[in-house]
């Protein structure tokens, strides 16, 4: 049984002082949320950014500092009816435990396709929830609030503020932008938080009535800079050419590992990034498998010493413009899997030693959020607001220009890109013909 009663202060190297109050200390205390102290913020970007060893923990207690500060400023600002505030007193937990049912090395195991994995982190959050340490570090919060801090950190639900976790002004933003800049050692994620935090408001969506979180005009300049911030990072940090490389080896790792019934979807849940490493290689020793002996001979050792996949081949997206790139390119599907197999035979290489790589993350420069204008509040969507820079425009180009498409080997072999296109127009069993 928890004690709740104290406070705590936590000395962080971005925000300075972070004060937890006694539900957040209870909270932060549970084995769920010490977890996620070896859960790395980046995944495999440390083998490339040697300073990208800050963890999920860290970042958690950043959001719920931000959420803390935001509510105080929109409590500050203008009057709105009493009801708008209800549930506001959820929403830092919610930011303290928007990222506890993150797998391990982050976001990456996220990609695989949904045969492969359970869920997304914020569903597999549902399963720590329900642990009684968590349930009990969050009784004073009353019945239900385990239920309704899952809703906001899903997007869920009918608390107005829940855009402070979960939408386009969400602080994980503002947070991760700040965060990993600074531990990658790179200037490009310098978001003005305070110019934000400042602009934050409570306005009346004019066209359902419901309130939710929105900005003033002159927050507008600081959400390009947002934009210009994540688009740099994308760009340099996290779909770098080595973390791709990395990230595509550790899937191709798990997903050859549950293929060959090593580990299965479930026992994916709750191992931090060097237990599940470190079981991935003890079950893959013991076993008579031959994929099992590639794993623990070949690939987990590549991956513990950084032998990471070599390009063979790349492509900036919007090169492939008028390209007929067929659609499983972005997934990690089984029809790709044989493409890739079959590409691997013509280059001289073992089955699972090629990877395509094209990521995708359509909605992260899509912009949706409120904004107070003189004439009265307007949504800033995927049309943008006449007569102010075409922001949603602005994010669909970003996106286009920060893809590329690359084909990787574990052994290094050279391709050009027409060679990669002529294969790309051939169905997986064309290219396993081709090779026969």
């Amino acid at each position: 049984m928890f004690r709740h009663g104290r406070s705590r202060i936590i000395r962080d190297p971005i925000w300075n002082t972070i004060r937890l109050d006694p539900v957040a200390v209870a909270i932060v205390d549970t084995a769920a949320f010490q977890r996620l102290r070896y859960i790395r913020q980046l995944g495999l970007a440390h083998l490339v950014y040697p300073g990208a060893t800050h963890t999920r923990f860290d970042h958690a207690l950043g959001v719920y500092h931000l959420a803390v500060r935001a509510l105080r400023i929109l409590r500050a600002g203008a009057e709105v009816p009493a009801d708008v505030w209800r549930g506001a007193d959820l929403i830092p937990y919610a930011a303290l435990l928007h990222d506890i049912g993150h797998y391990a090395f982050s976001h990456a195991l996220e990609e695989l396709e949904p045969a492969r994995i359970v869920g997304d982190h914020e569903e597999i959050s549902a399963r720590f929830f329900e642990s009684a340490e968590l349930q009990d570090a969050m009784a004073p919060l009353g019945p239900g609030a385990a239920d309704e801090i899952h809703r906001i950190i899903k997007g869920e639900g009918g608390n107005a503020l829940r855009g402070l976790v979960s939408g386009s002004l969400d602080l994980d933003k503002m947070e991760y932008l700040r965060r990993d800049a600074r531990f990658c050692g790179v200037p490009y994620g310098e978001v003005d938080v305070e110019r934000l935090l400042q602009g934050l408001m409570l306005l009346r969506d004019p066209a359902t009535g419901e309130w939710e979180v929105g900005v003033g005009m002159k927050s507008l300049s600081t959400l390009e800079s947002l934009l210009f911030s994540k688009y740099q990072m994308f760009r340099t940090v996290y779909w770098h050419h080595a973390v791709r490389a990395g990230t595509g080896l550790y899937k191709r790792i798990v997903e050859t590992a549950v293929e060959a019934g090593l580990l299965s979807p479930e026992e994916l849940i709750g191992p931090t990034d060097e237990e599940l490493l470190y079981d991935l290689r003890r079950r893959a020793a013991a076993s008579r498998d031959p994929v099992a002996s590639r794993l623990a001979g070949r690939w987990l050792p590549a991956l513990r010493e950084r032998r990471l996949p070599k390009r063979a081949t790349e492509i900036p997206a919007w090169q492939l413009e008028g390209s007929a790139v067929p659609g499983w390119v972005s997934g990690d599907t089984a029809e790709k899997r044989r493409w890739e197999d079959g590409i691997a035979a013509e280059l001289g290489l073992e089955p699972g030693e090629v990877i395509l790589d094209f990521p995708v993350k359509r909605a992260m420069f899509q912009l949706d959020v409120l904004v107070d204008r003189p004439d009265g509040v307007v949504r800033l969507g995927r049309e943008g607001i006449a007569g102010l820079m075409d922001l949603p425009k602005l994010g669909r180009e970003l996106y286009r220009t920060a893809r590329v498409l690359r084909l990787f080997t574990f052994e290094r072999r050279e391709t050009d890109p027409d060679w990669l296109l002529e294969r790309l127009a051939m169905t997986p069993a064309e290219v396993g013909n081709a090779c026969a």
